[in-house]
C-alpha cells in the first residue's frame, strides 16, 4: 500500500493542473447538488413532520349555524372514513381597528375552545397559559422563533366586542384559527359559524379527500359548508416558494456533475494515455495491474475528497441563507427548517463514489496494458488515427499551421469528444445565464416605466408619522399637475378573513391609472368589476386556488364574494388585489397609504420626486429602483456558477491541448526544424481546438434555451409573461455561438505558447 501512495504521491505532484481542475469542479458540483437536496428535503419533510407530531387536521370546514345544528355536526364523527374529529366549535370574527403587535388592521378568526389538546389538531403553547376565563385570548404564532414575552397582557379593544386580553401564543399547524377564547367567550363575540377538525384515514390526494368530504357532509343542508380548508394545501403552500427555487438549483446541480463526469473522465483518459512509458516502467518494476489501476484511482482520489470536503462545508454554510430565502414569508409554525446533516454525509460518500466509477473505465486501460508494450508505444499517438483526414486537410489550400490544427482533434477523437462536451455544457450554462438575466431583468423593470415610478407613502415612513394636511382628492389632484406625471394610482389595504379558513389576508384596493402601472397579469384579466380580485401565483398555491374560483371574503361583519379574474407576475403571497368599488363594500374606513406617479417618458425624476415632497409634508415620495430579493437570488447565483462552469470548461481544455502537446514533442521539434515558426506553432495548436469549441458552442445554444424556458416556466413564486420569456435575439446568439471559440481559445493559449517555446535540442534530448 505504501508503494501505491508512493506512486500516487508523486503522479498529484507532476499532474497539478489537473488536480486543480478535478478539485474545482467537484467543489462546484458538490455545493449545488448540496443545495438541490436541502431544498428538495425541506420542502416536505420539516411539514409533515411537524403535522404529524400535532395530529393536524387533514380538512378544517366551517359550517353555516343558521343552517345546521351542532347536534347534526356531532353525528358526522362517525361517518365511514373519519379517523378522529374535534369540534364543533363556535367561529367568529373580530376586528383589529388599528396596528396592533405584529398585526395590521382588519379581520381576526376567533375559535372557541376548551383547551389545546384533543383528538385533532393539537396546539403547541409558545408563551404564556391557555385561556380558562372569559376576557381572555390565545393568539396564533404563525412564524418560527418565539413571540415577545412583553406581548402578554396586551389587550385588543374591538369595536361592538369585549375587550380580550392576550394571556398566550399557540401554534397550529393546521391554521384552523388566528385566536382562541373559551367556548362560553365566543358566544359574547355573536359567532356566525361552527368549525369542525377532521382526521382521515386514507386523505392521500385532493379527490381522495373529497370524497371524504363528500361522505361527511352526506344528508345535511344545501350550502351549509361555507368554506373548507386541506391540509394538502398547507403542505404546497409550506413548500410552494422553495419549489420555485428547486428546479433552478437542481439544473445548476445536474450540469455541474455532468462537467465532473466530463472532465474526470478527459482527465484520467489522458493521463493513461501519455504516461504509457510511466504505466510501463510501473509495471516493469515489479507493480502488479492492480497496483497500477490503484495508483491512478489514488492519484485522482486526493482532489475529488478536498473538493467534496470544501463543497460540502460551503454549501452547508450558504444552505441556511438560501432557506431563509427559499421560506420567507411562509407560515413555519412549528416546522424546523434547516439542512439535514445526512444530506452532508450522501454528499460526502456519493460524489466520490461517482468520480472513480467514472474513473475506472480509463483506468483500467492501464491494467490491460503489457509493460513491454507501454514503454515502447512511448507518448506517441497512433498514426492510423485521423491520418486520411489529414492527408486530405494538408491537401487543401488553407495555410499549413490550419490545417494541420484542424486535423489534430481526429488523432484523438475520444478525447476531442469528451472536450466538445464540456465546453457545450460551458456554453450552455452560459446560454441559461443570459437568458434568465434577460428575464430577470425584464421582469424588474416592468411597472417601472421608460420615465420611472414614484411611490408616494402617505403618512409614515421610515419609522415617521406625519399625518397630510390635504385631503386623498386634492393630493390627487396636486400629484396629477406635476409636471412630467403621467398616471397616478391610488392604493389602500385591509385584512379580511377567507370564507373557511382560519387565517386571514391582506386585499389592495386600487384607484386611478392601474392599468398603466400595475404588476403584470399573465392570465386571464384584470379586475375591474365589485367582485373581482387578482393575485400572484404565490398567494394561488398557497391558499388552493386558481383563475376562475371563488370565495368570500369577511370584515366587521359585510362580507364580498369575489371570483379570480387574473392572475399577477408575482404579487405578494399574502395579499390580492381588488377595485375601488370593492373598498366601498368592504372597508370604506380604509384610508389610502400610497400613490403610484408614473412619469413620462423623458421627465425629470429628480425634478418630479421633490415636487410630490412639496405638495404635503406627510408625503414622503421615493424613486422605484428596479429589482428584487429573487432578482438578486437568481441572477446573482446563476452569474457566480457560470464563472466557475466556464473556467472548469476552460481548463478541461487546457488540459487536453496540454495532453496534445506532451504526446505531439517529437512531431513539434520536426515541424520547427523544417522552419515552422512560433507563431505558427501557436495558429496551430489554438486552431485545433477553436473548431471543436465553434461546433460545441452551436450544440450548447439549444440546450442553454430549452434549460432557461424549462426555469422560468416553473419558477413556483413568479409567472412569467411571454415577452419576459422571449429574451434571445439574433446578436446575443451570434456572441453565444462564440462563446465556445472563447472558452476554447482560452483554455488553449497557454499551452500554445509553452509549445511554442520548445526547442529542437530540447526535444531532441529528450528523445
Amino acid at each position: 500500500m505504501s508503494a501505491v501512495w508512493s506512486a500516487s504521491r508523486a503522479a498529484v505532484k507532476r499532474r497539478r493542473v489537473q488536480t486543480f481542475v478535478i478539485g474545482l469542479v467537484v467543489l462546484c458540483s458538490s455545493v449545488t447538488v448540496l443545495l438541490a437536496l436541502s431544498l428538495l428535503s425541506a420542502a416536505s419533510g420539516p411539514f409533515d413532520r411537524a403535522f404529524a407530531q400535532q395530529r393536524g387536521a387533514h380538512a378544517v370546514v366551517a359550517f353555516d349555524s343558521a343552517r345546521v345544528s351542532d347536534e347534526r355536526l356531532v353525528a358526522t364523527v362517525r361517518r365511514p372514513g373519519v379517523e378522529a374529529a374535534a369540534g364543533p366549535f363556535g367561529q367568529a370574527v373580530v376586528t383589529v381597528p388599528e396596528d396592533w403587535l405584529w398585526m395590521g388592521p382588519g379581520a381576526l378568526t376567533v375559535v372557541g375552545r376548551a383547551d389545546s389538546a384533543g383528538p385533532v389538531d393539537r396546539l403547541d403553547l409558545l408563551a404564556g397559559r391557555w385561556a380558562s376565563a372569559p376576557g381572555e385570548l390565545v393568539l396564533n404564532w404563525p412564524v418560527g422563533g418565539s413571540p415577545n414575552p412583553k406581548w402578554l397582557g396586551q389587550k385588543l379593544r374591538s369595536p361592538g366586542a369585549p375587550t380580550l386580553t392576550v394571556v398566550g401564543f399557540a401554534v397550529s399547524m393546521s391554521k384552523s384559527a388566528n385566536a382562541w377564547v373559551t367556548p362560553e367567550q365566543v358566544k359574547a363575540l355573536h359567532p356566525a359559524s361552527f368549525q369542525m377538525l377532521y382526521r382521515f384515514t386514507a386523505p392521500g390526494s385532493e379527490a381522495q379527500l373529497q370524497d371524504d368530504l363528500d361522505r361527511v357532509t352526506a344528508g345535511l343542508p344545501a350550502e351549509a359548508v361555507i368554506g373548507t380548508q386541506s391540509h394538502l394545501t398547507l403542505k404546497q403552500a409550506f413548500s410552494a416558494q422553495a419549489e420555485g427555487y428547486l428546479p433552478f438549483m437542481t439544473l445548476f446541480g445536474v450540469l455541474g456533475l455532468l462537467v465532473s463526469v466530463l472532465i474526470v473522465g478527459n482527465v484520467v483518459s489522458g493521463a493513461v494515455v501519455s504516461g504509457y512509458r510511466h504505466i510501463g516502467v510501473l509495471k516493469a518494476i515489479g507493480y502488479t495491474p492492480n497496483q497500477v489501476v490503484a495508483v491512478y484511482l489514488t492519484m485522482l482520489s486526493v482532489p475529488t475528497v478536498l473538493g467534496t470536503v470544501l463543497g460540502t462545508l460551503v454549501g452547508t454554510l450558504i444552505a441556511e441563507p438560501v432557506l431563509r430565502i427559499a421560506f420567507s414569508g411562509i407560515e413555519t409554525g412549528t416546522a424546523s427548517i434547516n439542512a439535514s446533516p445526512w444530506l452532508s454525509v450522501v454528499c460526502l460518500l456519493g460524489l466520490p463514489t461517482l468520480v472513480l466509477l467514472t474513473a475506472l473505465v480509463p483506468a483500467l486501460r492501464a491494467h490491460r496494458l503489457p509493460a513491454a508494450r507501454a514503454i515502447s508505444a512511448g507518448s506517441a499517438p497512433s498514426t492510423r488515427r485521423g491520418l486520411r483526414v489529414q492527408r486530405r486537410l494538408s491537401g487543401s489550400r488553407l495555410p499549413r499551421a490550419l490545417s494541420l490544427g484542424m486535423g489534430q482533434p481526429f488523432a484523438r477523437p475520444g478525447r476531442a469528444l469528451l472536450t466538445m462536451a464540456a465546453i457545450a455544457l460551458g456554453v450552455t450554462t452560459v446560454t441559461l445565464t443570459t437568458g434568465l438575466t434577460g428575464t430577470m431583468l425584464a421582469y424588474g423593470e416592468s411597472g417601472k416605466g421608460e420615465g420611472g415610478t414614484i411611490h408616494v407613502q402617505v403618512g409614515s415612513e421610515a419609522g415617521r408619522q406625519t399625518p397630510p394636511v390635504l385631503g386623498d382628492g386634492e393630493i390627487e389632484r396636486r400629484l396629477r399637475a406635476v409636471p412630467g406625471v403621467a398616471t397616478v394610482t391610488a392604493r389602500a389595504f385591509t385584512k379580511v378573513s377567507l370564507a373557511g379558513a382560519g387565517g386571514t389576508v391582506f386585499v389592495d384596493f386600487y384607484r386611478g391609472d392601474r392599468l398603466d402601472s400595475a404588476e403584470p397579469i399573465v392570465q386571464g384579466r384584470r379586475p375591474t368589476g365589485l367582485g373581482e380580485v387578482a393575485a400572484g401565483p404565490a398567494f394561488l398555491a398557497q391558499h388552493g386556488f386558481a383563475v376562475g374560483d371563488r370565495t368570500t371574503l369577511h370584515l366587521e361583519g359585510r362580507q364580498l364574494q369575489v371570483a379570480f379574474v387574473g392572475m399577477l407576475a408575482q404579487g405578494n403571497a399574502q395579499a390580492m388585489e381588488a377595485t375601488w368599488q370593492a373598498r366601498g363594500v368592504l372597508a370604506p374606513q380604509a384610508e389610502v397609504i400610497e400613490y403610484l406617479v408614473r412619469l413620462a417618458p423623458g421627465a425629470d425624476a429628480q425634478a418630479a420626486q421633490e415636487a410630490v415632497a412639496g405638495i404635503d409634508p406627510g408625503l414622503h415620495p421615493q424613486l422605484k429602483e428596479p429589482g428584487n430579493a429573487a432578482t438578486t437570488t437568481v441572477v446573482g447565483f446563476s452569474t457566480v456558477f457560470t464563472v466557475l462552469l466556464s473556467v472548469v470548461a476552460a481548463l478541461g481544455v487546457f488540459n487536453t491541448v496540454l495532453l496534445n502537446t506532451r504526446e505531439r514533442r517529437r512531431d513539434l521539434g520536426m515541424l520547427k526544424s523544417i522552419g515552422m515558426t512560433p507563431r505558427q506553432v501557436v495558429l496551430m495548436t489554438v486552431t485545433s481546438v477553436a473548431g471543436p469549441g465553434l461546433v460545441a458552442g452551436l450544440a450548447g445554444i439549444p440546450l442553454g434555451v430549452a434549460a432557461h424556458r424549462l426555469l422560468v416556466d416553473h419558477v413556483g413564486f413568479i409567472a412569467f409573461p411571454e415577452s419576459m420569456k422571449d429574451v434571445y435575439h439574433l446578436p446575443q446568439l451570434v456572441a453565444l455561438a462564440l462563446a465556445g471559440v472563447v472558452i476554447a481559445v482560452l483554455g488553449a493559449l497557454l499551452p500554445a505558447r509553452s509549445a511554442a517555446r520548445l526547442t529542437i535540442a530540447k526535444v531532441l534530448h529528450n528523445e
